[in-house]
């Protein structure tokens, strides 16, 4: 932005001001999907490095749900008028890296900033899934996050159940979700946001199963899908079956099953870390356990992998611009916010020095729990089926899943005949996406 005036005398030949002046503050357009408490955390972290300096203003816009973000952002692109930050959820990794030349990498941002991107600084799981295989770093992991159980105490004793003891493994919490709705302790057992982020591709993981061939599409883009081998149709038939009487209860196809459970309907959930601060802020006696896993999985648990969302920065913006987006990442990146957006957001720390900050403080002897994601996803040293999913067109691959699953859980077909379907579908999907 440029401020124009017109002056006497000397004063005179000074007839522009650059953005660099302290008259004026260069904006920079922040899109998110973060709602909720969720989205205080981004309206007090903008207003805090606002108040901080002078050059520069974040403003931060709501653009929907994680997929109608990323929609509005290509859109904005296609337009040429694309924001400076977007952030984009895991799934749509693949699809910003594809888009050459559309997106600025962060570690050159960093570097206009005047600091240098260090990745030992960065949690090695998180740092890994944003970044080129030569090590580049394409985009900020602002939210990272791992998938955990929440479970309702409450709800636990009134069913009998011990809570100080949640389910770890999927047996067991079948078993305590049947017992929570025959007991009517809840008039549901068990619900799960994301079925394709926590009961596929995490389930993959945490289990130490191919999810893709390509591992997973990190090493290429010609990926074939492999989730209909038994372990996945024993899982997903285990779930349709709990669905026919109202064990399991559907809540939608991202994060919408978080509602059923803070209303007391159901008394287990899986869901996000990130999940953590609408479920403090509802007052809640809860509890929090593992991702549960199979115990028939060899190898399992192994390690789970980040969901959440990074910032990738658009290109074709002005120096000044990014050295904006670059002090504002720096930002974030202080021991202190990064700390503080874990332990108040239940998001991962991004860096390893906010991570042992957190530990020095007694935060997790005082938060029984809430070290669980981290420790799910630093345990084991990833396999070539625990690194992450990573595919052109990942959000249309978990559309045609969903669409499956739900046919599934309407008694349409059996969880054979929906995997089946969501593999010969989804690599056709796939097969058109890259051009063959």
């Amino acid at each position: 932005m440029k401020i124009q005036y017109v002056a006497t005398g000397i004063a005179a030949t000074f007839t522009l001001l650059s953005t660099s002046s302290a008259f004026a503050v260069t904006e920079i357009s922040w899109w998110h999907a973060m709602t909720g408490a969720n989205n205080e955390v981004v309206e007090t972290l903008s207003k805090e490095f606002n108040e901080s300096q002078s050059e520069y203003k974040i403003v931060p816009v709501f653009k929907g749900t994680y997929p109608e973000a990323l929609n509005a952002g290509i859109a904005a692109f296609r337009a040429k008028q694309p924001p400076h930050i977007l952030q984009v959820f895991d799934v749509g990794t693949g699809v910003m890296m594809a888009a050459e030349g559309a997106v600025k990498p962060v570690a050159e941002i960093l570097s206009m900033g005047g600091s240098t991107f260090d990745k030992s600084q960065y949690l090695p799981g998180i740092v890994a899934y944003y970044s080129k295989p030569d090590g580049t770093m394409l985009s900020f992991p602002y939210n990272s996050s791992s998938p955990i159980l929440y479970y309702n105490k409450d709800i636990f004793q009134k069913a009998g159940l011990d809570v100080d003891n949640p389910p770890k493994t999927w047996p067991e919490v079948w078993e305590a979700a049947k017992k929570i709705k025959t007991s009517g302790a809840a008039s549901c057992g068990y619900t799960s946001t994301w079925l394709t982020w926590i009961h596929t591709e995490n389930f993959a993981a945490w289990n130490n199963l191919q999810y893709g061939t390509q591992e997973n599409g990190l090493a290429g883009t010609d990926v074939e899908l492999k989730i209909n081998s038994p372990v996945f149709v024993k899982h997903f038939q285990e779930l349709a079956d709990l669905a026919k009487d109202g064990t399991f209860k559907y809540g939608g196809r991202t994060s919408e099953a978080k509602q059923v459970f803070l209303s007391g309907e159901c008394g287990i959930l899986t869901e996000s870390s990130g999940g953590l601060g609408d479920i403090v802020k509802s007052g809640m006696n809860y509890g929090i356990g593992q991702l549960p896993y199979e115990p028939t999985a060899e190898g399992a648990p192994q390690n789970t992998i980040p969901g959440g969302a990074s910032l990738w920065v658009f290109g074709g913006k002005s120096d000044e611009e990014y050295k904006g987006v670059a002090a504002f990442f720096q930002f974030l990146s202080q021991t202190e916010i990064q700390a503080r957006l874990h332990q108040v957001s239940g998001y991962l720390p991004v860096t390893m020095a906010a991570y042992e900050e957190t530990k020095k403080s007694g935060f997790y002897e005082k938060n029984p729990g809430r070290e669980t994601p981290i420790q799910q996803m630093m345990g084991k040293e990833p396999t070539e089926n625990s690194k992450g999913v990573r595919l052109v067109n990942l959000p249309q691959v978990r559309d045609i899943q969903n669409e499956e699953y739900e046919k599934m859980l309407a008694g349409e077909q059996t969880a054979q005949q929906a995997l089946d379907n969501a593999v010969s579908r989804g690599n056709a999907a796939i097969q058109q996406a890259i051009g063959n």
